[in-house]
C-alpha cells in the first residue's frame, strides 16, 4: 500500500478530554491525541501534512494561516477530523471557525497552477472522524450503544457537530436501512461519507479505518456531498 498524505482537523485547546499524558496529575488536550497519531504516521509510510506541535504560527495573520492550511489540505488525500466535547464555539459562526472551513476545502476539487504553469486539479479528500473520549473517559457525549431492534445499534449525537459534518453523514443516496418495532431506524453498511470511529479502536489499528475511508471515497458518487458551510 502506498503512503497516504494525511491532514488532521481538530480543536487544539479542547481540554475536556481523557488524560493520556502519562501523569496522574497531568491533563491533556486534543493536541496530545494528534501527537499520538503523528507518532504512528512517522513510523509508517503515511505522510503527515498538518502542523507539528511547537510550530510557531504566531507571526502570521489569520489570512496567512489559512493560506498555509489550504496548501497542506490541497497536498493531502485524507482529512481526519477529531471529534471532541468542546470542538464547537457556539458564539461564533461556523464559517468563522477552522474545522468547518478545513472540511469544506477538503471536499472540493481545487485547481492550481504547478511550477510549469500547468493547471492541476486535486480530487476530494477521503474523510474520517475520530471520536476522542471526554474527561471521564466516556464517548457518550457523542456516541452510545442502545437496544434498537433485536441486534442493538450505535447512536450518534450529530446535533453536537458542525453542520457540514452532520450533512455528510447518513448521506448515502440509496441507504440500506431497517425500521424497528419501536420506530427506530438502523442504517447498515457504509451509510456516511464521513465514517466515525472511537479513538480506542482507531489507535489500535489505524490502517483499517484509513483504508475504509479511501474505499468510501472511491464510491463518492453514491453520496450526497455537502461542500459549503451554511
Amino acid at each position: 500500500m502506498m503512503g497516504r498524505k494525511i491532514f488532521i482537523s481538530y480543536k487544539y485547546a479542547d481540554s475536556n478530554v481523557n488524560n493520556i499524558s502519562g501523569s496522574i496529575w497531568g491533563s491533556s488536550t486534543v493536541r496530545d491525541y494528534v501527537d499520538k497519531i503523528e507518532e504512528i504516521i512517522d513510523s509508517s509510510d503515511h505522510i503527515y501534512k498538518a502542523e507539528s506541535d511547537g510550530e510557531d504560527l504566531s507571526h502570521l495573520s489569520e489570512e496567512q494561516i489559512w493560506e498555509l492550511l489550504k496548501d497542506r489540505i490541497y497536498d493531502s488525500s485524507l482529512t481526519i477530523v477529531m471529534i471532541s466535547p468542546n470542538m464547537k464555539e457556539y458564539f461564533k459562526l461556523e464559517k468563522d471557525q477552522w474545522i468547518p472551513s478545513e472540511i469544506s476545502y477538503s471536499l472540493k476539487a481545487i485547481s492550481r497552477k504547478n511550477k510549469n504553469g500547468d493547471s492541476v486539479t486535486s480530487t476530494e479528500n477521503a474523510l474520517l472522524a475520530v471520536v476522542v473520549p471526554d474527561r471521564n473517559n466516556s464517548y457518550s457525549y457523542y456516541m452510545d450503544n442502545k437496544k434498537c431492534c433485536d441486534s442493538g445499534c450505535r447512536t450518534l449525537q450529530n446535533s453536537n457537530l458542525f453542520k457540514i459534518m452532520s450533512k455528510n453523514m447518513f448521506n448515502l443516496k440509496e441507504p440500506n436501512k431497517k425500521v424497528c418495532d419501536d420506530g427506530s431506524i438502523i442504517h447498515y453498511g457504509d451509510y456516511s461519507y464521513i465514517s466515525v470511529v472511537k479513538w480506542d479502536d482507531f489507535i489500535g489499528d489505524m490502517n483499517i479505518y484509513i483504508d475504509k475511508a479511501y474505499e468510501i471515497k472511491g464510491n463518492i458518487s453514491s453520496y450526497d456531498i455537502t461542500k459549503e458551510i451554511d
